[in-house]
């Protein structure tokens, strides 16, 4: 037993010394932990701290965004226009009342273009419908719709304003100033009524003489026919000039009207000893337009080449084309006409011509201006004169 005591005790300091060193490095590994995880929490509180501002921006910025959306959503629905947001395929994602109010449900979720076939009404004018009455309850409305360039992933925002008031008061406004221009120029009318109106009687009291030989008696029955055609001609442009143009839109080939035209005209200038020329180049384009009321003012622009040709002069009918419009031009090489008189050729009852009653012109402006084209006139003085019409090539396309 004596001989095991001093085994055990050395076998214990060696464990001893051990487990000190062994503790050692616990208490050093320990205190490496710990300021590990005392570098953690110090982060875990910067982390905290930055998360906690982040929520705090993220949750503004949620509240400004509802406060906007909110915003939006009122000045939308408060619109006194309508508003349609179509996607990428053409169907309706959005919509607010004031356009429900004018072409009726259902909108959400429908395609645009059957809601147009549907219940839309094509008027004469570019981006302009009446809403059929069967889709809504009140009488039928006349819109215009405007679309916005289609954006990067092919939305497409829709304007829709209900025009009916207006165009009813602008109808109005132009009959007013048709029949003001009237009044304005009563007298002058009256005159010109007056004279040939006095002539024909003149030729008609003629003929009752009976010292008349047969060739001077029919001689003054042509002329009394001849003024009594004149005065009808004035009563009809007078009566086109009060009541506006018709518009009777139909699908009119432009090389059709110009040789109807060339087959109605080119007797007329033959009489005359002058020439016509027609430039086509219109490309067999359709138009959608009022074929009679097109037909006449064109017709109208050629007489007035006519009457200021000289002999063997030269008329040109022409068409040219573009992406968006249809030009048609009469041109010829009459003494032109000086820049002051360009400016009122247009005016109702002013001409230049003895016999001319001043409504000619004023009329085509009218027909083109109800097709939403325009007429010009180019001119120089001994230079001839040229009037181009311009009309557009489409109308009422959709959106």
């Amino acid at each position: 037993m004596q001989n095991n005591e001093p085994l055990r005790f050395r076998t214990s300091s060696a464990d001893q010394e051990q487990l000190q060193i062994a503790f050692a490095a616990f208490n050093e590994a320990s205190q490496q932990l710990s300021g590990v995880y005392q570098e953690l929490q110090c982060r875990v509180a910067e982390l905290t701290h930055e998360l906690a501002l982040a929520n705090g921006e993220l949750h503004k910025q949620l509240l400004a965004k509802e406060d906007l959306s909110k915003k939006l959503s009122f000045l939308l629905n408060a619109l006194p226009g309508g508003v349609v947001a179509l996607n990428a395929e053409g169907c309706v994602e959005q919509v607010n009342p004031a356009a429900v109010a004018m072409i009726g449900e259902p909108l959400m979720g429908q395609v645009w273009q059957k809601i147009v076939e549907g219940r839309l009404s094509a008027t004469n004018m570019s981006n302009e419908w009446y809403v059929r009455k069967d889709h809504v309850s009140a009488d039928k409305i006349r819109i215009r719709i405007e679309s916005s360039a289609a954006d990067s992933t092919g939305r497409q925002i829709l304007l829709i304003n209900d025009i009916t008031q207006a165009y009813l008061m602008q109808e109005k406004v132009k009959r007013n100033q048709r029949l003001t221009a009237m009044g304005e120029m009563a007298a002058n009318l009256a005159h010109q009524l007056r004279t040939p109106l006095a002539t024909a009687l003149l030729y008609a009291t003629h003929l009752g003489s009976s010292t008349l030989t047969t060739g001077d008696r029919q001689k003054f029955a042509d002329k009394t026919v001849d003024r009594l055609h004149h005065l009808e001609s004035l009563t009809k442009d007078m009566l086109r000039f009060v009541k506006g143009e018709t518009t009777q839109f139909e699908d009119v080939a432009v090389t059709d009207v110009l040789l109807e035209l060339q087959q109605v005209i080119e007797p007329q200038l033959m009489q005359h000893e002058l020439q016509l020329v027609v430039r086509d180049h219109s490309q067999g384009v359709i138009l959608k337009t009022d074929r009679q009321a097109l037909f006449g003012a064109v017709m109208s622009l050629l007489e007035n080449a006519m009457q200021a040709s000289p002999e063997e002069g030269q008329i040109v009918l022409a068409s040219e084309m573009d992406d968006s419009t249809i030009f048609i031009s009469v041109s010829d090489d009459g003494p032109g006409i000086s820049p002051e008189l360009q400016e009122r050729l247009f005016e109702p009852f002013f001409t230049t011509r003895a016999q001319g009653t001043g409504l000619g012109l004023a009329i085509v402006r009218g027909v083109i201006q109800s097709m939403g084209g325009t007429v010009h006139i180019h001119s120089r003085l001994e230079a001839g004169s040229e009037f181009l019409i311009r009309l557009p090539r489409t109308r009422n396309q959709g959106v």
